[in-house]
């Protein structure tokens, strides 16, 4: 449950929520970074989010304790240093200690108790720490804001362990209407009521986390600038499973993941993570080349020497030159995209090339190569 803190003053009751001292005590000041980074976000509605562990490299800074601590917590005190010491002893000893206590706002995360802790824990160089947290939720009225709080609110609804990363506002609803579907199969599947909670997780498991998978190994993501795996995976599940849309290029992905997003989940299972198949296709397409004929040799050997290219011809003709050229393509792209970029970006770069023209197969097989060629 969310708690609204006094903007002025909220540190006492927070210190006490996430340190579990009963008496009052009188909160300690804010370091500038802290305060600002509330100030800026109008961080000031808290929620209680448990233990966790949190990566030491996601802490970023101090409340209240920056007379003790410079920047990257060390201390010029030796007797601070003994304390530092005893912590590093226990911690090499395997010993149980006490979580530190923690702000989070957005993924930032400033210590309020544990700092003696925090700094051991990265001198052992550990990746993460165990520590209480108390989010500070943003309301300042920012597009960044107003993303990250709808994120949260799926995945708290959801009881995800972390966040579905869109960049666009109101698209949430379309993972909640694959969850509820996904809720539905479930308990046609197992002849009882299953929560949303659990269906969630299920779905996260056997449906999102394979499909995402599938597109961040095929490094999609980079010829989108400035979205993530998680949009991509939105627009691909939307229109495969939701919308059904035909579409007029990149039939293959329908191969790969079918139109019906259980049908999909039962594929899925049958492959690890490691086996995943590519979301990539190969094509291949024949260039035919006019030359110079002053630079015929020379067109020759780069053709040879581009990894793409596996035949060069030279013939009499009309033409001068037929390349077969294999490439490899997302299944969201079309050919007459990849091979503009393939021919722009190279052959038609060279001295003495007059013209191209590419030929696309449409039906193909190779024969036996177990013959003899005159």
């Amino acid at each position: 449950m969310a708690i609204i803190f006094s903007k002025f003053n909220p540190f006492p009751a927070l210190k006490r929520a996430i340190s579990g001292r009963d008496k009052a005590e009188e909160a300690t000041e804010v370091t500038p970074c802290f305060n600002a980074r509330q100030e800026e976000e109008e961080a000031y509605e808290a929620v209680e989010r448990g233990t966790l562990m949190v990566p030491l490299d996601k802490i970023v800074g101090s409340v209240g304790r920056y007379h003790d601590f410079d920047s990257r917590f060390r201390t010029p005190s030796p007797s601070v240093d003994e304390r530092l010491k005893g912590i590093l002893d226990a911690m090499k000893e395997g010993k149980n200690l006490p979580p530190i206590a923690l702000y989070q706002i957005k993924d930032d995360y400033y210590i309020l108790d544990g700092h003696h802790r925090y700094r051991a824990a990265r001198e052992l160089e550990r990746s993460h720490i165990r520590s209480r947290i108390v989010e500070l939720l943003p309301s300042k009225n920012t597009l960044e804001n107003k993303l990250y709080i709808e994120r949260i609110g799926f995945r708290d609804k959801a009881g995800l362990p972390g966040a579905v990363e869109l960049t666009e506002l109101g698209q949430v609803h379309h993972l909640e209407w694959q969850v509820e579907e996904h809720r539905r199969h479930l308990a046609r599947e197992r002849g009882g009521e299953v929560s949303y909670q659990q269906a969630a997780v299920d779905w996260h498991r056997t449906i999102y986390k394979p499909l995402a998978t599938i597109i961040a190994n095929s490094g999609l993501v980079k010829s989108f600038p400035g979205r993530t795996v998680d949009d991509l995976y939105l627009y691909i599940s939307v229109h495969q499973w939701e919308m059904g849309k035909n579409r007029k290029y990149g039939l293959g992905i329908d191969t790969l993941i079918p139109k019906d997003m259980e049908a999909f989940r039962t594929k899925m299972a049958e492959h690890t993570e490691q086996e995943y198949p590519e979301m990539k296709r190969e094509i291949t397409v024949f260039i035919l080349l006019n030359v110079d004929g002053k630079h015929e040799q020379q067109i020759f050997d780069k053709l040879l020497a581009l990894n793409e290219v596996t035949e060069v011809h030279t013939v009499h003709g009309s033409i001068d030159m037929i390349a077969k050229v294999s490439l490899m393509r997302d299944l969201l792209s079309s050919d007459a995209e990849l091979l503009s970029q393939f021919i722009l970006s190279t052959i038609r770069q060279w001295k003495g090339v007059l013209s191209t023209q590419t030929l696309i197969p449409g039906m193909s097989r190779i024969k036996d190569k177990d013959r003899c060629l005159l």
